[in-house]
């Protein structure tokens, strides 16, 4: 049973087609020091390269707005439907001024699901409301703050990795950093790479060419190059003074170049030179590869708490790679042929919110 909305508060579906309305919400969100993910331009994008629609909620009171919860709606053969807070990203969920502004949001949206078939809402971040599945022990999150110099960010790093970046650093990679069709073909063939070793589909490219047009002034590639090969290469973006280098990779080469140890650091320190203040390593599943080298770098993992309302009714989709059923289907992907992979994948990963 939903708890009981104070009278006055009302909730309504954001369309996205009011250039006046955007701003009333990016202006809420300012106030609210809210994150990258729950900016009606990251749903956009999403629904651009993906086809993944946009979706919102905003709740108000008097006029003024209190509340927002960022959707995107994720319609699957294979993961089947769900409401995601935010599609893609590794925060979102609810903003709010106060509890009667979560709890009308949260019955929104509950509504919204069931109305429209959509199995599970589920929140990145933020309140939790009461009735709904919680949880902290899943996924962590990675952040510190930047150095004051190039020395000083190198010996932040601690002896053993930092002792990988400087034999990587002796190899003279060219690195460049732009937003040019050169510079996302670089990314996309590194990155694309990346994830097949993994055994994970890789995003449409047009994902992150749609993510670049959204945020013109606070996106860019960084890529580490052997001569006209992209070794590693990483499309991040900057928000409130933090710099979030979030879709990464590098080829089996840049192992023993170590391209990725060069990538990391030389993105550190130009994004210091943009202004930034914080590196946000990005989230990684609990005891994993990439949970251990982001320790190895320095960084404490900070537990991130996610939350989950579910129909009954309907069967819960379940997305996550660790889950034994998937261990199978990993395995046959790592072995795929990368031009099979690029052409498959992309399919299957827009349903992977």
């Amino acid at each position: 049973m939903n708890a009981p909305v104070k009278a006055g508060t009302s909730v309504r579906v954001f369309e996205g087609r009011d250039a006046q309305d955007m701003r009333r919400i990016e202006g809420f969100l300012a106030e609210q020091r809210a994150s990258l993910f729950h900016r009606p331009a990251w749903l956009q994008a999403v629904e651009a390269g993906t086809g993944q629609r946009a979706a919102g909620l905003v709740s108000e009171r008097m006029g003024m707005i209190t509340g927002w919860l960022p959707l995107t709606e994720v319609r699957s053969a294979l993961f089947g439907k769900a409401l995601v807070s935010s599609g893609f990203g590794v925060g979102g969920g609810i903003v709010a001024e106060s509890p009667e502004a979560v709890r009308a949001l949260a019955a929104a949206a509950e509504n919204h699901a069931q109305a429209n078939g959509f199995a599970s809402i589920e929140l990145r971040g933020g309140p939790i409301p009461q009735h709904w599945e919680c949880w902290d022990d899943k996924h962590c999150g990675f952040v510190r703050p930047l150095a004051g110099s190039d020395e000083a960010e190198l010996n932040a790093i601690p002896r053993k990795a930092r002792a990988e970046v400087r034999k990587g650093l002796g190899f003279g990679h060219r690195v460049t950093v732009g937003r040019g069709a050169r510079d996302i073909a670089a990314h996309y063939a590194a990155y694309s790479a990346s994830v097949r070793n993994l055994g994970t589909p890789v995003f449409p490219r047009a994902l992150f060419t749609a993510m670049l047009d959204a945020f013109p002034d606070s996106s860019d590639i960084l890529t580490v190059w052997d001569g006209e090969t992209p070794l590693a290469s990483v499309l991040s973006f900057y928000h409130d003074g933090v710099v979030m280098p979030f879709w990464g990779g590098g080829t089996f080469a840049a192992r023993a170049a170590r391209a990725n140890e060069v990538m990391y650091y030389e993105l550190m320190l130009h994004a210091r030179r943009q202004g930034m203040a914080r590196f946000d390593f990005g989230r990684s599943k609990t005891g994993s590869g990439p949970f251990a080298f982001k320790k190895n770098w320095g960084f404490a993992p900070e537990p991130l708490t996610y939350g989950a309302w579910t129909d009954g009714d309907l069967p819960k989709r379940n997305i996550d790679p660790t889950d034994a059923s998937y261990s199978r289907k990993i395995a046959l992907w790592k072995k795929l042929p990368l031009p099979v992979a690029n052409t498959l994948g992309p399919w299957i990963a827009r349903g992977l919110a």
